[in-house]
């Protein structure tokens, strides 16, 4: 197949740091494909920063879209109709003059492989009417198209305006009819930087052009520290963590601000469930908490798909894919399972996904009404 940005040689691919070469990543929100990599939109605050690609502006292909789709589709971790897909959600913006024939490549790929995989696709870029088009012809895989949009104003943390993603969002939810959906994505909300009343306001408004909306926070890393220091930015936290900060009041302002607004969630993966008429892929209906702002239909679908495994079957399940072998199942109750024994995320991410039920792995402890954040800025947390 044609690459449309230039494809690095073996020896150029064996040179990028080890995480920039792992072609397919479970995330949280599904099996991620970054075949792609390399974005000049310059976000202060972006992923790339935490593997050692955040210098490479100008995209690059590390094998053609084709060799890309096979390598997904027979990951160890890949469940056809089960397994939500990622594109191009770590490593690139996917809809880049130059990257987005590859989008559609793949999604056309995977579409007429008769997949009936949700499939998620993050942007802040210009979509066109010939765009939205195109996505509307995808009639096997479940296509939601999130819609970044944080309101920031600075433009040395995030040059690209907002004001593009905006557009791109009225633009793509008024086509009718329309087999794709469209998720307004609040991000990353960051407390004196983009939340004054008039922020909220403007958000709340462009809300009602999604089908839902999400809000969530700032990946505050080490090394995204590292980078606001040294480039002389104004560092929104005193401290790092691992999970996304979203603090307690913001939340609060947040949600008063889009009471009579939107159908709005907190987490990624129960938006894009909801907009296509089925129950949250990740389970979070057991941490019961996170549920107090969903619709009431949402709720009832959750509850009626909401199965507690046993550890009979976690453990049958985790030998059928790589790093999983060792899995230890210490408790299950309706909330979730605590395990412990998994070398990393992955593993347990395919678990989660696999059996819609919330896994928690026990070095990473969920705290009640934290809602899987960050501790700052939040009270004396509650273990759950």
């Amino acid at each position: 197949m044609h690459t449309f940005v230039p494809l690095l040689s073996a020896g150029q691919i064996e040179r990028l740091p080890p995480r920039a070469r792992e072609v397919v990543e479970y995330r949280k929100s599904g099996l991620s494909l970054n075949h792609i990599q390399g974005c000049p939109l310059d976000c202060a605050y972006c992923i790339r920063h935490t593997y050692g690609l955040w210098d490479e502006r100008q995209p690059r292909a590390l094998m053609s879209d084709a060799e890309a789709v096979a390598r997904l589709v027979e990951h160890p971790y890949f469940r056809p109709g089960l397994t939500p897909i990622q594109l191009f959600n770590r490593a690139t913006e996917p809809f880049l003059p130059a990257v987005r024939p590859h989008t559609f490549a793949v999604l056309e790929d995977l579409d007429a492989l008769g997949l009936t995989n949700h499939v998620l696709v993050i942007t802040r870029h210009q979509l066109r009417a010939e765009d939205c088009e195109r996505l509307n012809r995808l009639d096997s895989i479940k296509l939601t198209v999130l819609f970044t949009y944080s309101g920031i104003e600075d433009r040395r943390i995030e040059p690209y305006p907002s004001e593009v993603a905006a557009a791109s969002l009225r633009l793509a939810t008024a086509v009718r009819p329309r087999r794709y959906r469209t998720i307004f994505y609040w991000r990353p909300l960051v407390p004196g930087l983009n939340d004054t009343d008039e922020h909220l306001a403007r958000a709340a408004d462009l809300s009602q052009h999604a089908d839902a909306t999400v809000f969530t926070g700032l990946f505050y890393r080490d090394e995204i520290a590292a980078y606001y220091r040294d480039s002389g930015l104004p560092e929104p936290y005193t401290a790092t963590a691992r999970r996304k900060v979203v603090p307690e009041t913001l939340e609060r302002r947040v949600l008063e601000a889009l009471a009579d607004h939107a159908e709005v969630f907190r987490k990624t993966s129960c938006a894009v469930s909801y907009v296509h008429g089925l129950p949250d892929y990740n389970g979070h209906y057991g941490v019961r908490e996170l549920c107090d702002i969903c619709p009431v239909g949402q709720m009832r679908r959750c509850r009626d798909a909401h199965q507690v495994p046993s550890a009979e079957q976690l453990v049958a399940l985790a030998s059928t894919v790589p790093d999983a072998g060792g899995l230890e199942v210490l408790d299950i109750t309706d909330r979730a399972a605590v395990v412990a024994g998994l070398p990393h995320e992955q593993p347990r991410y395919f678990l989660q996904h696999a059996l819609r039920f919330q896994i928690h792995d026990l070095r990473h402890p969920h705290y009640a009404g934290r809602h899987g954040r960050a501790e700052i800025g939040w009270k004396e947390p509650v273990t759950s």
